[in-house]
């Protein structure tokens, strides 16, 4: 991070300044990242065990999986002004409390409609925290830092997979044995605790703004807070939108938030079913292949983290829109590849060439919002993107997990996912192009 911090200095505020504000912030944003998508997807890692012991079909647990997004569509702009109402500290704890408390709840359902109530649950208890922290990131980071800031934030999403697969793996083969319980559900009873103690950690570190950061000098504070008042004014100048009614009224906001709907389309039912995709084309099936299966599907992350870090370094010498659009492209043709994959070995190093490149554009995809939002706008806006894209949380899962069950493979569901991430592909070529225009100076 510091190499990337040197390419991009800012002209009011020390370099190491900078540095010192990402090594405070992006672990403790990044740690409730890490839990969050963990706590989002462990039903994928232990989609074979549950679905045999709940009688789930594919299209009941893909549409289990999506009914986490329902709280996310509808609480997410509400929860965004909360959290500048209360502060980020206090509304990131909330929200990891409660969604602690019904994860480790979740491993007490014992059947579909128990599970359905659970992420639905689940959903409405987490709404908030990715777009919460895009928003939060903008308070503490201006244009040329927002670049390595948003690449290191979501290196935790490969991150959480590298983590929570193995994690999965030992809580499927020795939670019963550790726990007493079957493996799925000590999996959810643990991950529960784990996001409590994540949120203990949240409420005694993390500052709301430069200002409340005891780890700052007087002089840093106050470049730090010169340095983002400046950027806003300087958005407001050319025309960036200020308020929340301008937000709801632009096509070009909702066509980004189309954008990132196909973005997020590829990338949730990989999330989901990877590991019961792996388990259907290999050969040994049942409790060992479970568990081969969800540590197999941690190696497309574990490529997606290299591919993030080697990108960052060029992207951020480039608009944001083609260094979104190049690992979009890549991402989409790795699905094409993996629906003609013959073996298991071809589909995985296809779906790492997916992963790698799906993941790679989402940092840099949120760069283009923050060129044309400002003030309420941006609190609205980031809020407004993320929830719209959030249907498809619900949509791809469930899409998937029925195409699967009629067509009895993954194959047209994949080239499914990998045509709508090619229609997200051209709106954001042509409202992610405008938005720049809103700020002739962009550079990163």
């Amino acid at each position: 991070m510091s190499s990337t911090v040197a390419t991009t200095p800012d002209t009011t505020v020390a370099p190491r300044t900078w540095r010192k504000v990402g090594m405070r912030i992006i672990p403790l944003v990044g740690l409730a990242y890490v839990a969050s998508y963990i706590d989002r997807a462990n039903i994928g890692y232990i989609a074979a065990p549950m679905s045999r012991d709940l009688h789930l079909s594919h299209t009941q647990l893909g549409f289990a999986a999506g009914l986490f997004f329902i709280g996310y569509v509808l609480v997410e702009v509400p929860s965004n002004l909360m959290l500048t109402r209360f502060g980020a500290r206090i509304w990131i704890t909330r929200i990891m409390v409660t969604w602690g408390l019904v994860t480790a709840a979740t491993a007490a359902v014992n059947s579909a409609a128990t599970l359905f109530i659970a992420r639905i649950l689940l959903g409405f208890a987490e709404a908030g925290l990715a777009a919460g922290i895009l928003l939060y990131l903008t308070f503490w980071f201006p244009r040329r830092q927002r670049s390595w800031a948003l690449s290191s934030f979501m290196l935790m999403i490969p991150v959480s997979s590298v983590v929570g697969s193995p994690l999965a793996a030992a809580l499927l083969a020795q939670g019963e044995r550790w726990l007493g319980i079957p493996g799925w559900r000590a999996l959810f009873l643990v991950e529960g605790g784990l996001t409590l103690l994540v949120g203990i950690v949240i409420f005694a570190f993390l500052p709301d703004r430069p200002r409340d950061a005891n780890w700052l000098d007087d002089e840093e504070k106050q470049a730090i807070e010169h340095a983002l008042a400046a950027e806003a004014a300087e958005q407001r100048a050319h025309g960036a939108l200020t308020g929340m009614r301008e937000v709801l009224r632009s096509g070009r906001v909702w066509a980004m938030a189309v954008s990132w709907f196909a973005i997020a389309f590829g990338l949730y039912p990989l999330a989901f079913f990877l590991p019961t995709m792996i388990e259907s084309i290999s050969d040994n099936p049942g409790h060992a292949g479970d568990v081969r299966s969800v540590l197999l599907s941690a190696i497309p992350y574990a490529v997606a983290v290299l591919a993030m870090l080697a990108w960052a370094r060029f992207a951020a010498r480039t608009t944001a829109v083609t260094a979104t659009a190049v690992p979009l492209v890549v991402g989409v043709v790795g699905l094409l590849l993996a629906t003609f994959a013959g073996s298991g070995t071809l589909f995985v190093l296809a779906v790492c060439l997916s992963v790698a490149g799906i993941i790679t554009a989402m940092p840099q995809f949120w760069r283009i919002p923050a060129t044309g939002l400002t003030g309420a706008a941006a609190v609205s806006g980031i809020a407004l993107i993320n929830s719209v894209s959030n249907i498809s949380g619900f949509v791809g899962p469930y899409l998937t997990g029925y195409i699967a069950t009629w067509t009895g493979s993954f194959t047209y569901a994949l080239l499914t996912i990998a045509i709508i991430m090619a229609a997200g592909l051209a709106f954001l070529l042509t409202a992610g192009r405008r938005m720049e225009r809103l700020d002739g100076s962009l550079s990163s």
